[in-house]
């Protein structure tokens, strides 16, 4: 009897999150949970907004600070087995910050994942963070993921980001997005405070010197249909793991069901390999306002087959992304580090060896 590929992918997901977490019973004291050390609290400098007005109730203030325009909201995918990376990125989004405290974080997990382990780990480490954990139902895109050119990219956690809108509360206008094997060496706030424009929906640095054509294949190239979804558009690559993205603008284009129409068609016939990015760039490639590309310095993971090593890119950095197979936390543990993970290993919060009694 064949399984189908749906249920496959989903236990896949379950063990790769299962092992990163627990290898013994919960009521012992032996598991293999990663332990966190309390990272230090960032004060807000002094001419940082107030995020409440002194006419609000003590009893809405939790909401009016969610809501507050003066809130800097980041959003992110959260599970057991990327969670020293979360954590990493966590750390550096708030010492970068001008405003910490004004910083909101939205943490999206599989309704599969323990998610109380999750909130408990954050807290330890960050008792002062204002964050939320939304969880996401994996069936609401499990039937719609194809097969791509590297398993971990198929979880249905990855496609999340599609989801944000519905997700996150409706008074939450902007969001920014990040991957979970990043950090930041600069002010948030100015990342989300890209310009936008009148109508456009996200922003995300782009890569218009990368051949756009091997994102799709030539059945796609093809078919005069497709391929003329991009006419009229100047379609560049970019990297959805940065994104600035108008929630408000994002839903009245109802954009979750035209990345859908993408995947359901690509359960028909294969015009893409690559995970969730590339319904990504057939909504939005050539219609997103351009970010400067010190904020994605991606691709330090190396390609989705050998993780190599690799240099940055010409420039300033704000942002250092580990896309790609090679995550630094895994180098540095198999002590096969690349010169640029010493970069991320400031970040680290797990506890070394002799100090996990303490």
């Amino acid at each position: 009897m064949s399984i189908p590929y749906s249920l496959l992918l989903l236990l896949l997901c379950l063990i790769k999150t299962t092992t990163s977490i627990v290898t013994a019973d919960r009521k012992t004291t032996t598991t293999r949970h990663n332990r966190f050390r309390e990272a230090p609290q960032f004060y807000n400098s002094p001419d940082c907004p107030s995020r409440i007005t002194e006419e609000e109730d003590q009893e809405d203030e939790d909401v009016s600070m969610l809501c507050s325009d003066n809130s800097v909201h980041v959003a992110m995918t959260l599970d057991a087995a990327y969670l020293r990376g979360s954590m990493a990125a966590i750390q550096s989004v708030l010492q970068h910050s001008s405003c910490p405290q004004n910083v909101d974080f939205h943490f999206v997990a599989s309704v599969s994942t323990d998610t109380q382990y999750l909130y408990n780990t954050i807290s330890k480490s960050f008792p002062y963070l204002r964050f939320h954990i939304y969880r996401f139902d994996d069936s609401a895109v499990l039937g719609l993921i194809s097969t791509s050119i590297r398993a971990a990219l198929d979880c249905p956690l990855n496609y999340a980001r599609n989801y944000l809108a519905n997700l996150l509360p409706l008074c939450v206008r902007r969001v920014v997005y990040l991957d979970s094997d990043l950090i930041l060496v600069d002010d948030i706030a100015k990342l989300a405070a890209t310009e936008l424009g009148e109508d456009t929906v996200l922003a995300a640095p782009e890569y218009c010197n990368a051949n756009f054509t091997t994102y799709f294949t030539p059945t796609f190239w093809s078919n005069p249909s497709l391929s003329l979804t991009f006419e009229g558009r100047k379609a560049c690559y970019f990297n959805t793991g940065v994104m600035v993205i108008d929630l408000e603008r994002w839903r009245d284009g109802d954009y979750t069901r035209k990345i859908e129409e993408w995947m359901e068609l690509q359960k028909r016939m294969r015009i893409y390999e690559l995970g969730s990015l590339p319904p990504f760039l057939l909504v939005f490639a050539g219609n997103i306002a351009s970010v400067d590309h010190r904020w994605n310095q991606h691709g330090l993971g190396g390609d989705n087959f050998r993780g190599l090593c690799r240099d940055l890119h010409p420039g300033p950095v704000s942002l250092l992304h580990w896309s790609g197979k090679g995550k630094p936390w895994v180098r540095l543990d198999a002590s096969r580090p690349c010169p640029l993970d010493a970069l991320w290993a400031p970040y680290d919060l797990l506890k070394t060896p002799f100090a996990l009694d303490s």
